[in-house]
């Protein structure tokens, strides 16, 4: 009796996991030989088993961290999703602010943020709320972009259409554009998931100066000084696998939550 064949989508998944599954413990290999053969000191570069064990022993304070990460990563992932999409409507309906402001929101990204974070600290304090601003600023731009091309690269064909029917401009902007565009808006969100943690980490190394505030950034700072080399690891693949897993919801949501209007996109596009 032939076994039921796997289908090719599974096969893929299979084969993709593999795959990352043989390089990483390529890598982790490489790594404990390396600190083998030139012997050295655990403060310089730990080995991956000292890591894992530091990570065991502190694993309570790094799940806590990363509870505080990630949620000053979400809320301002979403704070930057609200004003760039809001953002990113007022654009495409207005030639002339969109002249006027565009390069204002070009300026946030080019700004470094640990320049802008000590003045958000002044204004907003070493608080919670501090975290997410920096975070939002991180994020905002890649939405804004994203989704101002999404509502000005509809179809002039559909747009046609719509203007035969006597659709005003906010039924063609709710109908027409914003479904058209969402797509894109979920480009950018992607793409600023894995922003979300890193500004969330940098705002964490100037807020956990002033307070008892612990996320990873404020971890890391606070082991760096003690040279506690194997936690710091940890606290650094930690942080990495918070912005693996906001990836990975965006994509769910992406997915799931929004397939009608992808949908439509496509076959608007």
């Amino acid at each position: 009796m032939k076994m039921p064949a796997i289908p090719s989508r599974l096969r893929e998944t299979l084969t993709s996991v593999g795959l990352v599954f043989m390089v990483a413990c390529l890598a982790l290999a490489v790594w404990e030989l390396t600190v083998w053969h030139f012997e050295l000191p655990k403060a310089l570069l730990p080995t991956p088993r000292q890591c894992w064990v530091a990570a065991v022993a502190e694993r309570q304070t790094l799940f806590l961290a990363t509870l505080s990460t990630g949620a000053a990563a979400i809320s301002g992932l979403l704070v930057s999703v609200v004003i760039g999409s809001s953002l990113a409507i007022v654009f495409s309906q207005s030639r002339s602010l969109r002249l006027a402001l565009f390069p204002y929101v070009i300026l946030l990204q080019t700004v470094p943020i640990v320049a802008i974070a000590p003045l958000l600290i002044i204004w907003s304090g070493y608080t919670f709320r501090t975290v997410v601003i920096v975070t939002a600023i991180v994020c905002l731009f890649p939405i804004v972009n994203s989704m101002t091309g999404g509502l000005l690269g509809t179809k002039q064909d559909s747009a046609d259409l719509f203007r035969l029917y006597g659709a005003g401009r906010w039924k063609r902007l709710w109908r027409l554009q914003i479904p058209s565009s969402i797509s894109y808006l979920m480009l950018g969100t992607k793409t600023s998931s894995g922003l979300a943690v890193i500004g969330a980490i940098v705002a964490e190394f100037f807020v956990g100066n002033g307070t008892t505030y612990n996320g990873l950034g404020s971890l890391m700072t606070g082991w760096t000084v003690m040279v506690k080399t194997d936690a710091l690891v940890s606290a650094v693949f930690a942080s990495a696998m918070l912005g693996l897993l906001m990836f990975g919801a965006v994509q769910l949501v992406s997915a799931l939550v929004l397939r009608r209007w992808t949908r439509f996109a496509s076959a608007v596009n």
